[in-house]
């Protein structure tokens, strides 16, 4: 079996703007970010990964690099990366709802099928890329420990997917910025969500 901690990155110079949409675009940590990244590896201390799993955007890569304590141990995987957001990165939801009201109801009623800002991708795309690396880790590390440091959006949308929940519920898992998620695999890839959202 699996075990596996999931984390959300620190706090980012758009999250702290009025929550601007990040999507793929690469946003850096702030100083607050840094530091729920070293409260994470507090929380961590004394486990023992096998592995270190990152989003190569720098706002995952560096939360993992602290949070781990293991930096030059840091791998990064594309599949990773946050949802692609389109047009609604770089904007809060009051101002692209503004713009465009009909787009947010799409993607609120059925973002499996919406692209999310017109040009990103739909959530039926996120969590098959995220299930695909999930897939490839547990062959690969089996009955082990690893630690996966990645995104809102995609965290949700995957954890929404295994529990069997609609993809349009995603937004009732929450993650803070650096919690900690634990869950497991099994050898058929069954989901158990043991802890959401810890400090």
């Amino acid at each position: 079996m699996l075990t596996v901690y999931l984390l959300r990155h620190g706090e980012t110079f758009w999250n702290a703007d009025g929550n601007r949409y990040c999507g793929a675009t690469d946003i850096g940590l702030t100083d607050k970010g840094i530091q729920q990244a070293h409260g994470a590896a507090q929380l961590l201390n004394g486990i023992s990964f096998d592995a270190i799993y990152s989003s190569p955007l720098q706002r995952a890569y560096r939360t993992a690099q602290i949070a781990s304590g293991k930096p030059e141990e840091v791998v990064t995987d594309e599949r990773l990366i946050e949802a692609g957001f389109g047009n609604w990165e770089g904007k809060t939801r009051d101002e692209f709802i503004a713009e465009r009201p009909e787009l947010w109801d799409n993607w609120c009623r059925e973002p499996d099928q919406t692209r999310a800002g017109e040009t990103g991708e739909t959530a039926m795309e996120i969590v098959n890329r995220v299930d695909d690396f999930f897939r490839e880790i547990l062959q690969k590390h089996g009955s082990e420990t690893i630690l996966v440091v990645a995104h809102n959006a995609v965290n949700r949308f995957y954890m929404t997917w295994k529990l069997g929940m609609p993809l349009k519920n995603y937004r009732k898992l929450v993650q803070d910025n650096s919690t900690i998620t634990l869950f497991t695999l099994d050898d058929d890839g069954e989901f158990s969500l043991l802890k959401l959202n810890c400090r």
